[in-house]
């Protein structure tokens, strides 16, 4: 018998979207050309690296150094390097998979405290 799983789409933006795996209870993060799969709790930790970047100092710092910044996704030896751009539109991305996965939570913990 072949193993089925299936990847539930969280959320998507023009610049990439979430997907959460069954089989391995994982979030798959494509963002770009970057593939990068978390477990929730070091989603969450990439989540506030992502949140943490001071986006005032990118705008108005004038020096090279402030045009990007990299981000290591953790226990993947990942790294994104990020424009200003990007890190609006990541944050935006990990908000909405942030949300979409309360939702279900809730929904979830809704839907078999009325059914016992």
């Amino acid at each position: 018998m072949k193993d089925s799983f299936t990847l539930h789409e969280l959320y998507r933006t023009a610049k990439g979207f979430t997907q959460q795996c069954d089989l391995t209870n994982r979030i798959i993060l494509t963002f770009g050309k970057q593939v990068i799969a978390f477990r929730y709790l070091d989603f969450i930790s990439f989540r506030r690296k992502v949140d943490r970047v001071n986006l005032h100092d990118m705008i108005f710092n004038l020096d090279d150094a402030y045009d990007f910044e990299v981000i290591e996704a953790p226990k993947s030896n990942q790294q994104l390097v990020l424009t200003l751009c990007d890190l609006v539109q990541l944050r935006d991305l990990l908000s909405g998979t942030q949300f979409a996965l309360d939702l279900n939570s809730m929904l979830h913990e809704a839907l078999y405290t009325y059914a016992s």
